[in-house]
Parts: C-alpha cells; sequence; structure tokens
C-alpha cells in the first residue's frame, strides 16, 4: 500500500507501508492493505507507520502532523496537511520552550485572534512532543 504524506511545503512522504495509524476527528483508525475506501478529516495528532509487517512496534516511524484530509483507497493512502514533522526531525527541548511560550501568549491574549492563535500553537507543540517522547521510548 502507497502512503503519501503532502504538505503545503510539498511530499514529505512517498513509500510503500505496510499499516498507517492516524488520529480522525471519530478518532484513532488503523489502515491496512485492502482497507474500505474512505475519505475523512485527520486532527492534530501523530502518524505512525509501519513499513513492514514483520517490523516491531518500536521501529515505526512516527510524525507529528497538523489537522487535515485523508483519502483511503485499498492501495493507496494521501494524507493532505499544512504541516508534517519526522519524529527525528524533532528537538524535544525547543518544543519545550515553545510549548511555554504558547501558554505564555495564551495566557496574556488580548482578543480571541491572539487567543485562537495561541491554542494553535499549543497544540503543534504538545503533539510534537508527544512525538519526540514516543520516539525517545521506542530508541534505545
Amino acid at each position: 500500500m502507497r502512503l503519501q504524506l503532502i504538505t503545503l511545503l510539498g511530499v514529505k512522504f512517498d513509500e510503500d507501508i505496510y499499516e498507517m495509524n492516524i488520529s480522525t476527528a471519530d478518532g484513532e483508525i488503523g489502515v491496512f492493505p485492502g482497507h474500505e475506501p474512505l475519505v475523512t478529516l485527520a486532527v492534530p495528532g501523530v502518524i505512525s507507520v509501519r513499513h513492514k509487517k514483520t517490523d516491531a512496534d518500536d521501529s515505526m516511524e512516527l510524525f507529528a502532523i497538523s489537522g487535515g484530509v485523508v483519502e483511503i483507497s485499498q492501495t493507496e493512502i494521501k494524507v493532505l496537511v499544512d504541516e508534517a514533522e519526522s519524529g527525528s526531525d524533532i528537538i524535544e527541548s525547543e518544543s519545550k520552550a515553545a510549548l511555554e511560550l504558547a501558554i505564555s501568549m495564551r495566557d496574556g491574549a488580548k482578543d480571541q485572534v491572539e487567543l485562537e492563535k495561541a491554542y494553535q500553537l499549543i497544540d503543534r507543540h504538545q503533539v510534537r512532543l508527544k512525538v519526540a517522547g514516543l520516539r525517545r521510548r521506542n530508541r534505545p
């Protein structure tokens, strides 16, 4: 099954895979070859990718994504998102600092626009920290 992860900046991932797990508006779903066709909304969260059937859970590739759209067919998955970051690209200490800054932005927001921007940043950095934590636990 082919997975294409496409961001505003271009194709982030385009490979054959065995399994993908993604958070959707209706909950987390797992996608395997032969999956029923589906179009759904992705929410900010983690995409985990198993390249081969025999790969262990701790070798799954992880991505932090913003919300977007997922289109699934029996042989292909397309995930269209604003942003996607590979777990190997995330620096945990920078994400912690950015989360703290976003929280202080939220606490000091003067209007609804500032508040919404702060919540978007909080969501983004919480997802990045989740991916970093999963990656740290799964790597020796």
